[in-house]
């Protein structure tokens, strides 16, 4: 019965003892959607030697841990991690379950609604709740990134969604809040795994050092061509910032996919954000709106990019982007070094 289904649920995702953001983001979230149904809010951890993590996940907006501290849980494994996970929800029925979309959080969540036989939205951008029906409003660009589709699970418990990182905000961290630890137990041996960790190889890619930047320069197919993109790179190169770009300068071979920045590329929050001969598909501006402050230059006054630019340029990038370089190596030289963005 789905009556018996309540709370909202947040897979908390750690290694080595340290917890990933995107879980922290997602307590924040799920908080809210807990606050509007009026239900408590859980984090579930699981791992080994984890306990010294219960009282940052309270701190952080959890009312309650559900946790299994296991030897054969040290590191993740879709069949561990997803016994330990089912065993949870099938003895406390959680009405939501949110996972970060991550590489692990992806695999754990599908395997975990194929195994309860329910709904998984994946790589959503926007939650939200209908108090009355008790429906999680899983949304997501779709078509291409064109439009937003909502997506609803009504008939069936856990509604399960996996969220991008990035796109959702922590709360901040409070020492003083209370909460309920529930620790489990598990019937778990090594000898029955499937599979063995031999090896864990630690890989810091280009993709990882652009969700990170401070600041980035991204570029959009209205630089016109390789020539005309190279005008990023200068901007990029005299500020001290990443380069990134649209899935139309991906697709012409401008650069790298894994410089891509949008709902099949990189969600990003730098401090300052420069969107530069991009029109403003949602497909892209999801991966970018969270960012402090955005600086769209775009020689169409209509362009969607405006309606979430903190500051807007009409123009051609063309001509405005050799001004700009030329003003930033100005103020560097009275500055007596590199700019300051703190």
């Amino acid at each position: 019965m789905i009556e018996e289904y309540r709370g909202v649920w947040v897979f908390i995702e750690q290694n080595d003892g340290e917890i990933e953001g995107v879980s922290l983001e997602l307590l924040g979230a799920g908080r809210k959607l807990a606050d509007k149904l009026e239900v408590p809010l859980a984090g579930v951890l699981l791992g080994e030697g984890i306990r010294e993590l219960y009282s940052k996940l309270i701190g952080y907006g959890a009312d309650i841990v559900y946790c299994i501290d296991h030897p054969v849980l040290r590191d993740y494994r879709t069949e561990s991690y997803m016994k330990g996970v089912n065993y949870l929800a099938e003895k406390y029925k959680p009405e939501i379950f949110l996972f970060g979309a991550t590489p692990n959080g992806k695999d754990l969540a599908s395997a975990i609604a194929t195994d309860l036989s329910t709904g998984l939205t994946a790589d959503t951008t926007m939650l939200d709740v209908d108090v009355e029906k008790r429906l999680l409003e899983a949304s997501r660009p779709a078509f291409g990134g064109n439009i937003m589709a909502t997506i609803l699970c009504k008939k069936h418990r856990p509604q399960m969604a996996t969220v991008r990182p990035k796109v959702m905000k922590a709360l901040p961290f409070d020492a003083t809040r209370q909460g309920e630890i529930i620790e489990e137990t598990i019937d778990l041996s090594e000898e029955t795994m499937r599979t063995k960790v031999l090896e864990i190889v630690k890989d810091v890619t280009k993709n990882a050092k652009l969700a990170d930047a401070h600041v980035i320069v991204c570029g959009g197919k209205g630089m016109g061509d390789a020539a005309g993109f190279q005008l990023i790179h200068d901007l990029a190169e005299t500020i001290g910032a990443s380069v990134g770009g649209t899935r139309d300068v991906i697709e012409a071979g401008w650069l790298p996919h894994e410089l891509q920045i949008g709902q099949t590329g990189e969600t990003v929050t730098p401090k300052i954000y420069f969107a530069i001969g991009i029109s403003g598909a949602i497909q892209h501006v999801v991966g970018m709106k969270n960012s402090e402050l955005i600086i769209a230059i775009n020689k169409d006054p209509n362009a969607a990019i405006f309606e979430v630019a903190t500051y807007g340029i009409v123009g051609d990038a063309l001509e405005i982007v050799p001004k700009l370089i030329e003003q930033f190596k100005e103020q560097q030289k009275s500055m007596g070094g590199e700019l300051n963005y703190a």
